[in-house]
């Protein structure tokens, strides 16, 4: 009964572009522009429309109680008086990307056969900070059986910790035994290495991993100061396949050499630098696609539009796709809202590997349930924030209604507690 299950994080209420992700080039680049909400949070139930319309199956996490009052508590300040820095973190719709909520090791892989989640504490950027608290609430709700589950607390600083989006899993098959890695990053260069190996080290144990099919490869410095402040913006995984950029790791030939004596028939699709440079593999998301098994066979990439408007990137995974390896479609989404704050398909997803009848029914996804978002969506998100607007006790209460009627609409009040 194990499957795959992506839990898409809803874009919340607060949707904004005020510039608070240090490396994150778009998120940096797009600082001060009116953002759009509701297309934003309408784009995200799309794409998993989209997945449901494939085949897959698909859940997903409610956005977290903004303004964080509590945290601004904290901090000695309320919104009326916080510093324009601390306001815009409090408002942060940043837990949207559910790639971020925590790290998921399935349970044929773990000591005890339980799947085990460790959400991410996200310790290096200050309006990522308290999101662990909101994460680690719904993934007690979500996966309450213990039987199946186990939730542990975060990581404790100073050990950064991004969650899935430094972590990938290789199997024969989603329910079989498989290798797990770990990707961390060295500090140096102009942008922060946010993924600590200490912190990938402590989830491994925690997670009661076989350290013979456990993988710590370290990011390269290249990558990182090109703007990919995760992993999975320059390689995914899925099953057998390792889709990568060239430069993605420090040293590839050593964790490719790794890899394949874990897993002898691994697939290692390397694009490379001399066809997709960094820079464009970056500014169009390309590996930042999700790679899926389809329910008909073989595999498709569910990719940002952005990767179709480059010529460089679309002209390779056409050629990708009419060859005869496991990656025979692609499909493409429109994420615009998100891409602007810098984040794309696998961002917006946790991957979790779990039998569905053991997950709080709420957090699972069909059509009908898709269609009860979208009107509350349509109905109370806000069309705009612009800069200015994030001052405005007004907008504070309005996405405060706004994330009220969708928990209650959904049957999940227990989260406004």
């Amino acid at each position: 009964m194990l499957t795959e299950i992506n839990f898409d994080g809803i874009v919340g209420p607060s949707h904004n572009y005020a510039g608070l992700s240090h490396g994150n080039l778009a998120s940096t680049r797009n600082f001060g522009r009116v953002s759009r909400p509701r297309d934003a949070a309408l784009q995200g139930l799309d794409k998993m429309r989209l997945n449901l319309e494939l085949g897959l199956s698909q859940g997903w996490f409610m956005p977290h109680d903004r303004p964080n009052d509590a945290w601004l508590a904290r901090l000695g300040t309320d919104l009326a008086g916080a510093t324009p820095e601390l306001r815009y973190a409090a408002m942060s719709a940043s837990p949207m990307w559910a790639a971020n909520a925590a790290t998921v090791s399935p349970s044929p892989d773990t000591a005890d056969g339980r799947c085990h989640l460790t959400p991410a504490n996200l310790v290096t950027m200050p309006h990522r900070s308290h999101e662990w608290s909101g994460a680690l609430v719904q993934l007690r709700l979500a996966f309450r059986d213990t039987t199946h589950f186990a939730v542990h607390d975060p990581v404790p600083p100073p050990f950064g910790d991004e969650g899935a989006a430094n972590h990938m899993r290789l199997c024969a098959a989603h329910d079989q035994p498989g290798v797990e890695v770990f990707v961390y990053g060295r500090s140096g260069g102009p942008f922060p290495a946010r993924q600590h190996r200490e912190a990938s080290a402590s989830v491994a144990r925690l997670h009661r991993l076989d350290p013979g099919r456990t993988i710590f490869a370290q990011q390269s410095d290249e990558a990182i100061a090109a703007g990919a402040f995760h992993n999975d913006v320059v390689a995914v995984a899925n099953e057998m396949v390792l889709f990568t950029h060239e430069q993605a790791f420090a040293d590839r030939d050593a964790f490719y050499a790794a890899l394949r004596d874990a897993l002898p028939d691994v697939a290692i699709i390397e694009v490379p630098a001399s066809a997709v440079s960094l820079a464009d593999a970056i500014a169009s998301y390309l590996f930042n696609a999700q790679l899926v098994t389809l329910a008909s066979g073989g595999m498709a990439l569910i990719l940002p539009g952005e990767a179709k408007s480059m010529p460089a990137v679309w002209t390779w995974l056409q050629d990708l796709v009419i060859g005869n390896g496991p990656i025979r479609a692609l499909k493409v989404v429109e994420l615009r809202e998100s891409m602007a704050n810098g984040g794309g398909p696998a961002c917006l997803r946790l991957r979790v590997v779990a039998d569905p009848n053991t997950i709080d029914p709420r957090f699972l996804v069909s059509a009908q349930r898709l269609s009860q978002a979208e009107a509350i969506v349509r109905q109370q998100w806000p069309e705009e924030i612009a800069p200015d607007d994030l001052a405005s006790p007004a907008l504070w209460e309005a996405v405060r209604i706004a994330r009220a009627s969708l928990l209650n609409a959904l049957e999940l009040g227990e989260l406004l507690r």
